[in-house]
Parts: C-alpha cells; structure tokens; sequence
C-alpha cells in the first residue's frame, strides 16, 4: 500500500478504508519490531492516524482492530435528517437524541412486544409479589412471549433462566450490574435455576485479547457477579472457553445451530463481512446454545422441553430473534426474552460509555471520593445554564443523567416522584440533585465492594463447576 496522503481517501468504501487501516497498522508494528529508522516510522505512524480518522469520518465509528464496519439496524425517529437516526446492533448503540434511543420505534422495529399494564399485574399475580421497580419504571420495556413463560409457570411448568456477560474488562460498572440485578428478582420470585454464560471467547475474537487475558477477565467478572448475592444452589456460572469442551450437550446444539444458519443470514442479521474471521461468523450459535436445556444435562436430566426466559439488553435481541427462528427446526422450545432498555454513560444518553474511559461511568471498583467526583464534574445535566433560569423555568429529567440514573437505582417511588417534581418546578437545583445520587451510589457500591471481598477462588470454582444444582427435573 502507498504511503502517500494524497490518496483519494473518500473515493474508498468503508471496508476498503478498514483494509487499509489494517494494512497501514500492520505496517507500523512491522517498521516497530524491524527497528526501523525513526522518521520512516513516525512517517508511517502519522499516515495510520490520517486513515483512521478518514474511517471515522467516513463511517461515524471509531476504527476497531478485527471488526469491520458493519450495516447497523437503522430506526428513524420520524425524520429524514441523518442526525435523528438511531442505530442498534450487538456491539453498537448510536442516538443522537439527548433522551436516548426511542424505544417504541425499536419495538416495531425488532417486532417485539411491549411490557404493559396488564402483563406486570399479571407477573405480580403469578408471584404474590411486588413488581420490581425495573418492570415499574419501564427499564424492562419489551418481550418475546413472556405470557407463554407465565401460562407453564400457572401450570406448574418449570423455565429457567439464562443471562450473560461479555468480560471485556477486569472492572464492571455500575450499568452491568441491571440484568443481574433484575435476574436475581426473577429467579427468587420464581425459584428457577439460572445460568450465566461468560463470553471470554467472544471477547477474544472481537478484542485485542489473548485467551488466558479473556478467561482472567470471566473470572474476575464472575466475582462480581456473584457478589449480586445469587444462591449457589441455584446458579451455574460457567466460561465458554471452558465449558464448551466439557459439554457434549453444549457442543451438539452449537452444531444444530450452525447447520441450520447460513452465512447470508448471519450477515444479514450481524452485518458480518468476508473478512470476519470464521470464528466471529460461527458465534451466534454458541449464544444461542444456553437457550436450550440439552445444554445443561446435569442441571435439566437431559430434559430437552424446558423453556429458557432471557433478560438482556434489547441489543442483544438479534442473537435470539436467529435462535428464536432455528429452535422449531431443530425440536426445541423458543426462548422467552425481556428487553431492558440502554444504560446511558455519564455525558448523556447519546453518548457511549467505554471501559476505556474511566469518567463515562461509575465502576464497581470507584472509591468514594471518586463517584463524587465524576458525577460532580460528567454527569450531563438538564438543568439551566443560570439558577434565576432553572428557578423560572426548571430542569428537564428527560435528559439529566443524574435523574436517569436515580430511576435504575433509588428504590423509593414516592421519592422519586418528588425529586422529578422538584427538578421539573426548578425547586431542586442540578447541584442538590447530584448530591442524591452520590448519596445513593456511594453506600451501594461500598456493599457491593464489601460482599466482592467475601467471594473467594473457591466460590468462584464452585459456581463455575458443572453439577446439579437444587431442582429435579
């Protein structure tokens, strides 16, 4: 490839911008390990940089090594301008709208259904308990036949549960803790087994990640995890890397999966390209796997009719809606799925939270001192720009993050109502708002933190280690 920065950059397309960026990276590391003279590098170095910003220009994403640019799921917000767009896949959520994605459209768009009035007084009914403030405030918003889940729960059917988690990072944050926290409140309402899958191989084909990093990652991840307080007895937490070679019910639905996809369909759905590497392509079975409960003879007793329920971030929704699609084909029941909606980063709801950057988050590792501080000086704010403004006219919840985080995280419904009124009249200002929420996450993280000391290796290998657990099936 020529070096030359008069290339007619905007002439390429996306892929070939990405071809090119890799070539050019491959180049720097090649001029790097040769010991190459220092402006030939620093030459090299700079016409790398120039290609990826022509990428990101070109395509609106940050250039990843290994993941070519894909064709996003588009939802219009019901306008032509190309800044009202919001995009959603597995791996990207784009908005420009300082509200965050529009949930409805993404409803229609995926063709789920919406979590109504009467399917939360339904799961209250079934439960003999209160709806969890996640189904109350609409933070789980959609579904796929949870009506059929709850028509064998009042027959006396058993389901279980299945979640999952991508260890990208060894620190989680405080957004990764939703599903857990809302699966936990399933299995307990509904005493059902529960499995939690760790994608380290994921993690490895789409990072810059060697295998034993990825699994280190799952395990530290699982620490966390556990620390949500899930009964042993109850939950099987286990790492792809590992339990894929010890399942021969496991491997054999990946296969049934595979045999019954093909490639344009998973490129159709992933956006998959030709230079994705096979593992990438092949993934979508291993996902989908858990969904069945042949893939857990030692839980299930073999038992291949046990409906499985997912909670999940509605981005994941493309991975089950091809499960959902091959189950009858290869004789097993559909998936269930409830839908949360996106945990916004601490900037706004239309910007991305990144493991990479400390301050887009509060993580379960933060002191104190430090979720003061980020959620002083980064929490976007939908107060006004003067405190005579916000007095007159008042704030606006719909896209202060401080308030947002405040309905995944203060219990409360009466005081959270009060607070929304107060901001909203321009009684409370942004200020006395923050301050709610650092004196909400504070004594939360500080429990997590503590019950995380208490999780041990062996705890960790025991809830990783395949077994029955307390069910007869």
């Amino acid at each position: 490839m020529a070096d030359s920065p008069n290339c007619d950059l905007k002439s390429l397309s996306p892929l070939q911008l990405f071809e090119k960026v890799t070539a050019q990276g491959e180049k720097v590391r090649a001029l790097k390990a040769g010991k190459a003279p220092k402006d030939e590098i620093d030459a090299a170095v700079r016409m790398l940089l120039s290609l990826k910003l022509s990428y990101k220009t070109t395509t609106g994403q940050d250039y990843q090594a290994g993941l070519p640019p894909r064709d996003l799921v588009l939802i219009n917000n019901g306008t032509n301008k190309e800044e009202d767009e919001d995009f959603v896949d597995p791996w990207t959520v784009q908005t420009s709208n300082a509200k965050g994605v529009d949930y409805d459209k993404l409803i229609v768009r995926f063709g789920s259904s919406k979590i109504d009035t009467d399917l939360i007084n339904r799961i209250e009914r079934a439960t003999g308990q209160k709806p969890h403030r996640f189904l109350r405030r609409g933070t789980f918003f959609s579904h796929r036949d949870m009506d059929q889940i709850l028509d064998a729960y009042e027959n006396k059917k058993s389901f279980y549960l299945y979640t999952g988690r991508g260890p990208s990072s060894q620190a989680m944050h405080v957004g990764h803790l939703i599903p857990f926290i809302f699966t936990k409140w399933l299995q307990e309402v509904f005493d059902v087994p529960l499995v939690i899958q760790l994608t380290d191989d994921e993690k490895y084909l789409w990072k810059d990640l060697t295998t034993e990093k990825a699994y280190e990652y799952a395990r530290e991840n699982a620490k966390d995890i556990i620390a949500c307080g899930f009964d042993i007895n109850k939950t099987f937490i286990f790492s792809d890397l590992d339990y894929l070679g010890s399942s021969t019910g496991f491997y054999r639905n990946i296969v049934k999966v595979q045999k019954h996809v093909t490639f344009n369909q998973v490129k159709g759905i992933f956006g998959f390209t030709d230079s994705d590497c096979i593992g990438k392509i092949s993934f979508p079975a291993i996902q989908a796997a858990p969904s069945f409960s042949s893939s857990f003879p030692q839980i299930f007793n073999g038992k291949e009719n046990i409906q499985c329920l997912i909670p999940c971030a509605i981005d994941q929704d493309p991975y089950f809606r091809m499960t959902r699609d091959v189950a009858p084909r290869i004789g097993q029941p559909k998936p269930a799925l409830l839908h949360s909606v996106f945990f916004p980063a601490l900037q706004g709801a239309q910007t991305k939270m990144s493991a990479s950057d400390p301050n887009s988050s509060i993580f379960l590792t933060d002191t104190p001192k430090q979720i003061k501080t980020k959620i002083n000086k980064h929490a976007f704010s939908g107060g006004r720009d003067t405190i005579e403004e916000h007095r007159k006219y008042g704030g606006n919840c719909d896209v202060d993050v401080s308030f947002m985080y405040l309905t995944f995280f203060l219990e409360d419904d009466d005081r959270l109502e009060q607070l929304k009124q107060a901001y909203t009249s321009g009684e409370l200002l942004t200020g006395e708002l923050k301050k709610v929420l650092i004196e909400t996450l504070q004594p939360l993280i500080a429990a997590h933190q503590e019950r995380r000391k208490q999780v041990t290796d062996e705890m960790v290998k025991q809830f990783m280690t395949p077994r029955k657990l307390a069910f007869e099936f």
